[in-house]
């Protein structure tokens, strides 16, 4: 496991890999929680983006594109070592789309595709764009993360916290507002799509979407909650994310 890009915050057990993408100015960390309370038979990994945390010196990407197909290679080297080994992929918020992206590189090469997709706060590329955020300037970026995150607000007033993440932050806003979808076919992998009920950025309606993106099984959870909801709900999107693997392991 490459220790640059993935991080480990559980025992690895012998079940399916999950690996965990984190929202915009987000880093692995973000999943410590959520990791540590899912089965513990899975083996969890988190996302490292550059820019953020221990990465902080390198440069973080700007094309959200280029940042999935760096992930999927990283991520073919540890699948083509286990060869076999069922995985899927759990994103939030633009984390969704870094692992669709991704998704989608895996299952156009050799090895194996994802048996499921878990897909957190974000509708479908082609029915919710991101190309407004290119317009952001700094205070709209931090404007943009109050409005989604109470949580974050307090912390915003610090220049010290601001000045650290700024950059990551500006990074991955660019990222989205430069991303544009592609077409494609729908991946055979199954969805669990999961959405806040009074979530600001995506409505239930948009998170629905997603299914015209699989040819498998799409499951929309609803929780209530805004936009990062799934810190306030952890005992159900872990359940929720049990669910969708142990479907997965009884269809294979």
């Amino acid at each position: 496991m490459n220790s640059t890009w993935f991080r480990r915050f559980t025992t690895p057990g012998n079940g399916p890999l999950l690996v965990c993408f984190p929202h915009a100015g987000g880093s692995a960390t973000a999943y410590r929680t959520l990791a540590q309370a899912l089965p513990a038979g899975l083996d969890v990994v988190c996302v490292q983006y550059p820019g953020r945390q221990d990465r902080y010196l390198e440069e973080p990407f700007t094309d959200l594109t280029r940042l999935a197909g760096a992930v999927a290679e990283e991520l073919a080297r540890v699948l083509a070592a286990d060869p076999g080994r069922p995985y899927a992929l759990f994103g939030h918020s633009m984390g969704s789309l870094v692992a669709f992206e991704t998704a989608r590189l895996l299952a156009a090469g050799r090895l194996p595709g994802p048996r499921r997709l878990f897909l957190s706060g974000r509708g479908a590329p082609d029915a919710h764009s991101t190309a407004h955020f290119g317009l952001y300037d700094d205070a709209e970026v931090l404007a943009e993360v109050r409005r989604l995150d109470a949580a974050s607000r307090s912390m915003l007033d610090d220049p010290d916290i601001v000045e650290m993440v700024l950059p990551a932050l500006r990074a991955d806003y660019r990222a989205l507002g430069a991303y544009r979808w592609r077409a494609g076919a729908p991946l055979t992998a199954a969805m669990t799509v999961l959405v806040g009920d009074s979530d600001p950025m995506v409505t239930v309606e948009q998170a629905g979407t997603w299914r015209s993106h699989s040819r498998g099984d799409v499951a929309v959870k609803v929780f209530p909650g805004g936009h990062f909801y799934l810190f306030d709900q952890l005992a159900e999107v872990t359940a929720a994310v049990a669910e969708g693997l142990r479907a997965e392991a009884a269809a294979s």
